[in-house]
């Protein structure tokens, strides 16, 4: 699978189309500016750092003169299969949903703008047979580091009415790696005592993602726990998950890993030139 990174210092290039399928992480590195995303104007300032899935719901780009960003953007899938569900990461979505914008101290501003450039550095070198790897390792700093300041956020409190009980409990379900064998909405819906339209509607407004990306998210650590495990047979790994058939498992694979799962399989081990 091709993934997608791209690196820039231009802010008007933010909500490109093209950037449809990605998350950016945006650094203010001089100057101030303003954009709308979900219905609000945000302002952004010196080492205000944004961060936003699918950048092209940003609106209304407006930069002071003497305003300078660097950016990069990486595949949003990609980014979500490097992290376990249950990661601080899922619940931090429902606050950048409703704020993207991280102020940063000057240390963690320098340290984040570090983890960019090595980025950029490095995702030209595709013809690297770790690329995949090396990026992800890359992308890994950075979530973590960005983690490390989102923590301290006040806008990261949990939500204290039902709806945000309902988001708290879909991830505690997750968790559990219900997963593997349950993979409907409809089943989480009815575990939560809800109907199916009120969980979706109520996730994606509190999180921006659909309750299938959280599904999926938590499933594609199991999927390849279990495909690096050389003792199964794909009709056994899809008989454990409780695919119906051999051919909806191998197509899950392609759409979650970006490849068969006999081409991940064989993506594992070291290429001999």
């Amino acid at each position: 699978m091709a993934i997608d990174f791209i690196y820039s210092d231009d802010f008007y290039a933010m909500n490109a189309p093209e950037l449809s399928h990605t998350c950016m992480h945006l650094l203010c590195t001089a100057g101030e500016g303003s954009f709308v995303f979900n219905e609000h104007c945000y302002h952004i300032v010196r080492n205000d750092l944004v961060v936003m899935p699918y950048p092209h719901r940003a609106s209304n780009l407006a930069a002071h003169p003497g305003m300078k960003v660097e950016w990069v953007a990486a595949d949003n899938k990609f980014l979500q299969s490097l992290l376990p569900s249950n990661n601080y990461s899922i619940g931090g979505s429902i606050s950048l949903n409703h704020n993207p914008v991280i102020p940063l101290s000057h240390e963690h501003a320098a340290r984040l703008l570090d983890d960019f450039h090595r980025l950029r550095d490095r995702m030209d070198n595709r013809q690297h047979i770790f690329y995949r790897e090396i990026m992800g390792s890359l992308c890994l700093t950075m979530m973590y580091d960005i983690f490390e300041s989102h923590s301290q956020r006040d806008a990261t409190s949990e939500h204290s009415d039902r709806t945000g009980y309902l988001v708290k409990s879909l991830m505690q379900l997750l968790s559990t790696g219900i997963s593997s064998t349950e993979r409907s909405v409809n089943y989480y819906a009815q575990s939560l005592n809800v109907s199916a339209k009120y969980l979706s509607a109520t996730i994606k407004r509190l999180t921006g993602h659909s309750v299938t990306s959280f599904i999926d998210r938590a499933t594609v650590p199991i999927l390849k726990n279990l495909l690096e495990d050389e003792r199964l047979s794909l009709t056994q790994i899809a008989d454990r998950m409780h695919f119906a058939s051999l051919s909806y498992f191998s197509r899950y694979c392609t759409k979650q890993l970006g490849m068969a799962p006999s081409d991940y399989r064989r993506s594992l081990q070291p290429r001999i030139e």
